[in-house]
């Protein structure tokens, strides 16, 4: 059994801890917004907490729309008031970690895709008594942060499962397009499928430039005749490229990390061949009620070691079971 799978056992029971938690809790008001986010508007009679959600999230980002939905709905279970706040500049989300922890609130809950940026202020969460989880980013450096868990998946594993499956479709030669330079996750991931694949060429983009990208794509693939698969990092990525391969007049294929409304349409129709999910709605639902569980019970999640999310691959065999999830924005 590899390494993701034995993790998914322990969210499984994490989750399993989680319902037995919230039957537990008094029953509240439904609204709207709570039943779209997944709550089902029980509250937690524990004292209310403030817990700061910080991640490395760029503006129009619509993956972490998924992963605060998550991090909301279990908020709205634990009586939590959350503050959420991003910046993709490592010092910038540094000085959030700072504000957090001047603000003296009960948890923190951050990314740590540019650990050495953010590492130190996470560390002096942890030595001024709040507990600190980390999510998605930061596999190889949360233990020394301090940080009482991590939900997210093993991004080299995760790469590593889709250059075996491109390599059982036939690939030939795969451009790794990485969106966010220095983001350690995603280059993680391309190193991932050039293990098991081999042909595998990175190219940088600013994922915030959607004009720049596509024209960067478009270049790379006019240039490229023998890159027969585009795999993007993120669901907006993979939108771009699918145009940029039209605008090349290239027959690659494209296909993505991460889910979104949009990607599960792409998937169901074949412009995009697949997907490959680490369920961030899961991680920031985790992230937040792992604090809640460590200040009300003492509990931690994962047994010291990552409780992996991912990865997942969706295609067309098994899209029809969580398009509606992503419709209703929690895939």
């Amino acid at each position: 059994m590899v390494r993701w799978q034995k993790k998914a056992v322990a969210t499984g029971a994490a989750l399993v801890l989680v319902a037995a938690l919230g039957a537990c809790s008094s029953s509240g008001g439904k609204k709207e917004e709570e039943k779209a986010s997944g709550s089902s508007g029980n509250v937690a009679t524990t004292p209310r907490m403030k817990v700061a959600l910080i991640t490395h999230s760029k503006q129009g980002d619509t993956f972490w729309d998924i992963v605060r939905r998550g991090a909301e709905a279990a908020a709205q279970k634990d009586n939590i008031e959350l503050q959420y706040s991003s910046d993709p500049d490592g010092a910038g989300q540094a000085n959030l970690v700072q504000t957090a922890i001047d603000s003296k609130v009960d948890g923190i809950a951050v990314t740590l895709n540019k650990p050495d940026a953010v590492i130190p202020n996470v560390k002096k969460a942890v030595a001024a008594g709040i507990p600190v989880t980390v999510l998605n980013g930061g596999l190889d450096t949360w233990k020394t942060s301090g940080a009482i868990g991590y939900f997210g998946q093993d991004e080299r594993i995760a790469g590593q499962a889709t250059g075996e499956k491109l390599k059982s479709l036939g690939a030939k030669k795969v451009i790794c397009v990485i969106h966010e330079q220095g983001n350690v996750s995603l280059e993680a991931r391309c190193q991932g499928i050039k293990d098991k694949f081999g042909a595998v060429e990175n190219l940088n983009v600013d994922g915030a430039d959607q004009p720049g990208t596509q024209a960067t794509i478009t270049s790379k693939l006019q240039q490229d005749k023998g890159a027969d698969y585009v795999m993007a990092l993120n669901a907006g990525v993979a939108l771009t490229a699918v145009q940029a391969a039209k605008d090349a007049g290239s027959s690659a294929k494209i296909a993505s990390f991460d889910m979104s409304k949009e990607m599960a349409k792409a998937v169901q129709d074949g412009t995009v061949d697949f997907a490959v999910d680490q369920q961030p709605y899961l991680q920031g639902y985790l992230a937040v009620d792992a604090i809640w569980l460590n200040k009300t019970n003492g509990d931690t999640i994962g047994g010291g070691e990552a409780t992996l999310t991912g990865p997942a691959f969706i295609d067309k065999s098994n899209i029809e079971a969580v398009a509606k999830y992503a419709t209703a924005g929690t895939r």
